[in-house]
């Protein structure tokens, strides 16, 4: 069985992408399990349990816009509708100033996908790969979710029954019916509660997504690639942690395992070789 080792969020070799993770990592800079590699990059190892896996990696790369990288060989890049969206965005610079000793955790990295630019065929292929190779789970609601809980090489044989906190960051993919575009998003734990979230980033620098309200408030931030969005959900201080959510029971009883068929995908490629590597 191929194992998901990496996600890597790969940004093009140039200076803007060189000053993203500088900003990243300062924000990030409490948080235990967040080290720095090379050429700037960033590097989230799950701290438990031992040995989980993937580890999520934001990093330099020989492409011409962002994309992100699965060790399975497959890639994520860029689709839509061909532009980007106007939106009341933040320097992830000031983003990292506001929150300076309030971020200690990661809970989850992601991508959204516009379900106007991938077809139903094409999603199910993606997700089926990654099943194969990772501990992947349906969100319990019924929405298109899947989130990916770093494991350990027997979890990934059998199933995860150790429910710690830890297993973070996640790795949350979205079949997006809203907008169409792509979108990185980030969710953090922070130290914050929501009255002094939404006074440090009142409308419209910070939205709450209907549904979600009560669990984060969100920020979109400034860069300089077309056709990608990046977003920061800044979860509310939770004082009676940890919770079924943390440390994934929720997700692996209440949604439960997505298991790879024994069906031969193939390949497809519509999206000018963007979307599948």
């Amino acid at each position: 069985m191929t194992r998901l080792m990496e996600i890597a969020f790969c940004l093009p070799a140039a200076s803007s992408s060189q000053q993203f993770i500088r900003d990243l990592r300062r924000l990030l800079a409490d948080v235990a399990y967040a080290s720095n590699g090379p050429a700037d990059s960033l590097i989230l190892k799950p701290p438990a349990p031992v040995s989980a896996c993937p580890v999520t990696v934001v990093r330099l790369a020989d492409v011409t816009a962002p994309e992100v990288a699965l060790d399975i060989g497959r890639t994520i890049g860029l689709a839509g509708s061909g532009h980007t969206p106007h939106r009341v965005n933040i320097e992830l610079a000031d983003l990292a100033d506001c929150l300076a000793g309030n971020v200690g955790r990661i809970d989850h990295a992601g991508v959204n996908l516009p379900s106007q630019a991938v077809s139903v065929k094409e999603w199910d292929s993606l997700v089926q790969d990654i099943a194969a190779s990772a501990a992947m789970y349906r969100y319990p609601t019924g929405e298109q979710w899947p989130f990916v809980l770093p494991s350990t090489g027997m979890e990934l044989k059998t199933d995860i029954r150790d429910f710690i906190v830890g297993r973070e960051p996640r790795f949350e993919l979205v079949y997006d019916p809203w907008y169409p575009y792509t979108t990185w998003q980030f969710a953090l734990w922070t130290k914050l509660t929501r009255t002094e979230l939404e006074q440090l980033f009142p409308d419209p620098v910070g939205i709450a997504i209907p549904g979600l309200e009560d669990i984060f408030r969100t920020v979109y931030v400034q860069h300089s690639w077309p056709d990608l969005e990046i977003r920061f959900d800044l979860c509310f201080r939770v004082d009676d942690s940890p919770s079924d959510w943390e440390t994934g029971e929720w997700l692996v009883k209440q949604g439960g395992r997505i298991r790879c068929r024994a069906v031969a995908f193939s390949v497809l490629d519509p999206l000018n070789r963007d979307f599948v590597g």
